[in-house]
């Protein structure tokens, strides 16, 4: 056991100092202390690792020893060095060349070259960033004006004065700190000064950024004896070390004996009854001005690390912002070792190492850019959390200056970092944990699962950080929908690692900050491999389970109208049905006669899962309504495809399929209208008096066909073919559902607007409604010129809109198969009865009778002669029926020829390709005129 202890680590080390020293082990404890100490730290060098700086600092120190042929061969070596793989360390060569260069043997260098290797030696903070200037254009941060406040505008603080040292400018090492001690210093104690200096550090931190700094800093020449020394001073006037040690204080925020703090006008002042020259008190105001900043950055980090609705990103800036304090406070503890030297060496006069305001103003030159940077961020993020927060900072890094651009960086990667979970946790699982609603994915737990993709997570656009575009955040939204989709709605039990490869999230800050680093390279292409994945497979679930494809292309077939055999031969079997009042149908009767039209017809082969939700419909009825009115087809939907075909799509599709069934039912009848002229034309030759209204018959029939045809034309094959194959072709080629659903709404968009679905051509109210009207109309014979004003009446008793024009040219065509359908009653009731009549008269003469009596001649005669007075009234009838409805068509094409869809004006040439309405019509051929004229100007 013994044998152990004396090949312990401890043992060896102090048998070792005690071997160097050669003195007792009592005698080297504090030695054998301190080497535990420095074995216990991290070393690295305190300079950055960049092989330029270190050649100009080598080429530099050449020229101050005025051997310009040395510095510039030293160059050439270099260069050529450079070419030449045959090293890989090349800073390392050049730094020991620079550490080698120092002369050891230089009386007032031994100790500062000492405390150089010293503050090397001591151990580097993984975390510790640059000083740098903060955005001069950001935030002014003016002493002058500091009971303001920080500004955010370009003030007068000189900050882009004070910046001006570059890495690139004069630098020097510690001897301006530590050099020129007396020769007994460092016998006095015992101890070397640079121990001494390390025993004067608090054990739990780390000096090396502050020493660093110290380094970084021009060297101040030649010493240079301070007023102490040169000027006497005024009975009762303040030493200079005096106020150093009230300064040392200050920058901690804490009031010095006579430096304190004016609530009134916020800022650190000497008392004014504190006698002291103007230059003292000038360079203590302005180093008091660190204090100020000081407790501005540790206010806020007090403050909001307190609160934790601060959030997660809101307590990482404030450790990032401890972070930063932490370093400025190791730069105090040094200069806090070194004033206690001087106490400690009983230095009175000013020398080369000891500490004076000018020395401080210099040494604290970089911490006070350095403080103005954290507070000017302070202040730019107040009342700002989350992903704004992170925006704040990032929007600092914008900026040529390398190191503001480290610094902000280094903040920025600890504020990300909670970010990049969230974003990593709400990509790969699709859990938001975001309990202080900081991430830029919002969910809403009211929202119920079939509005799940549309209601229940939205964008928090003021949370997506700058660093962020829009286009990645809608695909990070995306792609955790997708993922909770699948899991609620389509009852997807996949795992996300088998729908995606999980990448390495930002475990630490230094993963975020790489990340950052490469925002359009790795972190798009984990977005964009997630992003594709998830979607690819979420479609291939609803093509393959729930057959979404098949379900778009049956509201094709079976709404609107595409599937013409069934849709033929259901209208022929609902005829006896739908001509009956609309109180007198029943549902039941109706869904029977479906599946009869169904089993009959082509769509008998349709999916079983496609047939089983196409329905009857009954609207709500209206007084006067037929079955015709009232009768639609339905189509079920439910589960993950009601995502697509919403409530409102649905509802589209159904005004839709009204409109393409009234025009249809037009179509069908002007066929039944076209059949009974075809069949009564020859039974009705015999009587002559009903040529005229018979013709009459046939020219308003044929306008009525031309119509209809040019309409089911214009409807089949210009809205709803050309809108299915643009909305086909978006569907093959989207990439989410999203995609789907906007290609979706657009076709459903176009369908309604081109069939004059639309608000633009939709009747919000009428005075009246032309066709009931008619019934009184036709009670009367009016001369043309009457005629023709209660026609313009009528127009000026109804909005003119398309829809309304349409929807009335459509109830002309009832109104003339009603009309029509009476005069052939009529006519045929009056045939029938006058081929009796010669039937018996025939009858009697063959069987040797007189044939009629002068009573029953005289009988017939008269009852001729009153159906032969009823002919005008039927011709007056059908001719207005032909003003109303060629009055109608015209005011449809001046409207038409008025639209600002160029379909419609090319279905009014086609409507009116002879010309027959423009003769009629002076409005008309003032806007054929004028379309006509602007069309070479379009083109």
């Amino acid at each position: 056991m013994a044998n152990l202890d004396q090949k312990s680590p401890n043992v060896l080390l102090q048998s070792l100092c005690c071997r160097i020293t050669g003195k007792s082990e009592a005698e080297v404890a504090h030695q054998f202390q301190y080497a535990v100490r420095v074995i216990g730290s991290n070393y690295a060098p305190t300079i950055e690792r960049d092989e330029f700086l270190v050649s100009e600092k080598i080429k530099k120190e050449l020229l101050k020893q005025r051997r310009e042929a040395d510095a510039a061969l030293f160059s050439e070596l270099h260069r050529k060095l450079q070419t030449q793989s045959v090293l890989k360390h090349r800073w390392s060569v050049l730094y020991l060349l620079l550490s080698l260069s120092e002369d050891p043997r230089k009386p007032s260098g031994r100790v500062g070259n000492y405390g150089a290797l010293f503050a090397q030696a001591l151990p580097r903070d993984a975390h510790s960033t640059p000083f740098y200037c903060t955005r001069p254009q950001s935030l002014a941060l003016g002493y002058g004006e500091r009971s303001a406040g920080l500004s955010a505008s370009v003030g007068t603080s000189g900050i882009s004065s004070l910046g001006v040292y570059t890495l690139n400018g004069p630098t020097a090492t510690p001897q301006s700190l530590l050099a020129s001690q007396p020769p007994q210093s460092a016998a006095g104690g015992g101890q070397p000064l640079g121990a001494r200096l390390a025993w004067a550090l608090p054990v739990s931190c780390s000096p090396s950024s502050a020493l660093a700094t110290l380094a970084s800093r021009p060297p101040l020449g030649p010493p240079v004896p301070s007023s102490r020394a040169t000027r006497p001073r005024r009975d009762g006037e303040v030493s200079e070390a005096a106020l150093v040690r009230d300064i040392l204080y200050v920058f901690q925020g804490i009031d010095g004996k006579f430096i304190k703090m004016s609530a009134q006008e916020n800022c650190y002042k000497i008392d004014s009854k504190v006698v002291l020259c103007k230059s003292l008190r000038d360079t203590s105001s302005r180093l008091a001005e660190l204090g100020w900043l000081h407790n501005k950055v540790r206010k806020y980090t007090d403050v909001r690390s307190l609160d934790r609705a601060f959030g997660l990103v809101g307590q990482s800036f404030c450790a990032a912002l401890h972070q930063e304090l932490k370093e400025y406070y190791r730069l105090l503890s040094v200069l806090h070792s070194q004033l206690q030297v001087e106490d400690e060496q009983g230095v009175v006069v000013c020398t080369e190492s000891s500490l004076t305001l000018r020395r401080l103003l210099v040494w604290m030159y970089d911490p006070k850019i350095r403080l103005k940077t954290l507070a000017a961020l302070v202040d730019f993020c107040q009342g700002r959390k989350g992903g704004e927060l992170a925006s704040a900072v990032h929007s600092y890094g914008k900026t040529g200056d390398p190191q503001m651009r480290a610094l902000v960086q280094h903040i920025l990667s600890l504020v990300s970092h909670p970010i990049l979970n969230f974003l990593y946790r709400w990509i790969y699982d699709g859990e938001l944990e975001d309990t202080y609603h900081e991430f830029f994915v919002a969910s809403d737990p009211n929202v119920k699962t079939d509005r799940l993709w549309h209601d229940k997570y939205s964008l928090r656009k003021s949370m997506i950080p700058s660093f962020i575009t829009m286009d990645q955040a809608r695909k990070v939204l995306l792609i955790g929908k997708s993922i909770n989709f699948l899991h609620q709605v389509c009852h997807d039990r996949t795992p996300p690692s088998k729908i995606t490869a999980a990448s390495t999230s930002a475990d630490t800050p230094k993963d975020a900050a790489e990340l950052l680093s490469d925002l359009e390279g790795a972190f798009q292409q984990k977005i964009d491999a997630a992003y594709f994945d998830t979607s690819k497979y979420l479609l291939d679930v609803l093509n393959r389970n729930y057959l979404l494809l098949e379900h778009l292309q049956a509201m094709r077939r079976y709404l609107l109208l595409g599937q013409g055999d069934f849709i033929r031969h259901l209208m022929d079997l609902l005829k006896p049905e739908l001509v009956r009042p609309a109180t007198t149908l029943y549902q039941h009767n109706l869904t029977g006669i479906l599946e009869t039209a169904v089993r009959a017809t082509n769509a008998q082969y349709d999916n079983a899962e496609i047939l089983k939700r196409l329905d009857v419909r009954l609207l709500e009825v209206s007084p006067g309504d037929t079955g015709w009115d009232v009768f639609s087809l339905d189509y079920h939907v439910d589960g993950p495809i009601a995502t697509v075909f919403t409530r409102e799509s649905m509802g589209h599709y159904l005004r839709v399929f009204n409109f393409l069934w009234r025009a249809k039912r037009m179509e069908y009848t002007l066929t039944d209208i076209w059949k009974g002229q075809m069949c009564n034309a020859k039974l009705l030759k015999t009587m002559p008096e009903l040529s005229g209204v018979l013709h009459q018959c046939h020219i308003l029939a044929s306008e009525m066909v031309h119509f209809i045809h040019q309409m089911q034309y214009y409807i089949t094959f210009e809205v709803l073919e050309c809108s299915w194959d643009e909305l086909w072709n978006r569907v093959q080629q989207a990439q989410d559902l999203d995609h789907i659903i906007a290609a979706h709404d657009i076709f459903l968009d176009s369908v309604i607007s081109r069939c004059l679905l639309d608000n633009n051509s939709r009747v919000t109210h009428t005075h009246t409604h032309t066709h009931k009207m008619m019934s009184w109309i036709f009670c009367f014979y009016l001369p043309p010129l009457l005629l023709t004003l209660f026609l313009e009446l009528c127009f000026c008793l109804s909005i003119q809109s398309l829809l309304n024009q349409l929807r009335a040219i459509f109830d002309q065509i009832i109104e003339f198969q009603s009309a029509q359908d009476s005069l052939y009653r009529s006519a045929l009731e009056e045939l029938a009865l006058r081929l009796r009549f010669e039937e018996r008269k025939q009858q009697l003469e063959e069987e040797g009778q007189w044939g009629v009596t002068a009573e029953q001649e005289a009988e017939e005669k008269k009852r001729i002669q009153e159906f032969q007075e009823t002919i005008p009234k039927m011709r007056s009838q059908f001719r207005i029926l032909t003003h109303f409805y060629q009055s109608i068509v015209q005011q449809f094409l001046v409207l038409l020829m008025t639209s600002t869809d160029e379909s419609l004006r090319f279905l009014s040439f086609r409507l009116d390709f002879n010309e027959h309405y423009r003769a009629r019509e002076p409005r008309l051929r003032a806007s054929l005129g004028t379309n006509r004229g602007r069309r070479p100007s379009n083109i």
